[in-house]
Parts: structure tokens; C-alpha cells; sequence
């Protein structure tokens, strides 16, 4: 079967040690990897505040995965996601050939390089 492109983001809760929300993100990671799937991407954007509560916590760690992988992996990571109780909240998407450009332009920081580029033709 041929493996799509999907992004997962999810949120740890704030009352995490370091090492705990290592331990975690190293957890589902592992879980993309038994199961055959390959990380394109992954990031950790840290301790942001959330637009509303999620059980009574007002901030949260965000983590994102960008992988290739069967469809039926999907499941399995969420799964996990649902039995973890350290997790506020998570989507997964899966990605279309565009969302995959942007994905790849934006590593490279090509978006960041036009912004300075139309900041030197203003003056």
C-alpha cells in the first residue's frame, strides 16, 4: 500500500517535567516508528498559551510530527494519543502534494527570506 503524508500536532499539559515531556514525545514517536512509519519532520514549538482552557490548564507543549506512513497507523497513533492522559488535545491531517511544497519551503526558510527581501526594496 502506498504511504500518504500526514502532520500531527499535539499538546502535552504544562505540569510536565522536562524529562516527562521528553519520555512523552519520545513515546509517540516510537509509536510512528514500530509501526513502519518514516518522520519527515518534527518540531517542538514549546510552552505556548492555548485560545481557551482544556482542564482547567491554561498553557500546554506543543509537538509536531510530520511523517509518511499507512493510513491504518493513523488509528493506532491516535489511540495512543486517547489512552495518554498527559494529552490536552491532538489532530492529525493528512497532507496533499501542496501542503507538502509549503512544508518543504518553509523548512528552508523561504518565506522568511522574502519578508527581508520586500523589507529592502521598501527603503
Amino acid at each position: 500500500m502506498e504511504l500518504k503524508n500526514y502532520e500531527t500536532v499535539f499538546i502535552l499539559t504544562p505540569v510536565l517535567s522536562d524529562v516527562q515531556m521528553k519520555d512523552a514525545v519520545e513515546k509517540f514517536k516510537n509509536v510512528l516508528l514500530d509501526n513502519g512509519a518514516e518522520i519527515v519532520n518534527e518540531e517542538n514549538w514549546g510552552l505556548k498559551k492555548l485560545s481557551y482552557p482544556i482542564l482547567h490548564k491554561s498553557t500546554g507543549f506543543y509537538q509536531l510530527f510530520e511523517f509518511k506512513a499507512n493510513p491504518k497507523i493513523v488509528a493506532a497513533l491516535e489511540l495512543e494519543y486517547k489512552r495518554d492522559e498527559k494529552i490536552l488535545r491532538f489532530l492529525t491531517v493528512a497532507l496533499d502534494k501542496h501542503a507538502v511544497h509549503y512544508n518543504e519551503r518553509r523548512k528552508k526558510g523561504e518565506f522568511n527570506k522574502s519578508k527581508e527581501v520586500k523589507e529592502e526594496q521598501a527603503k
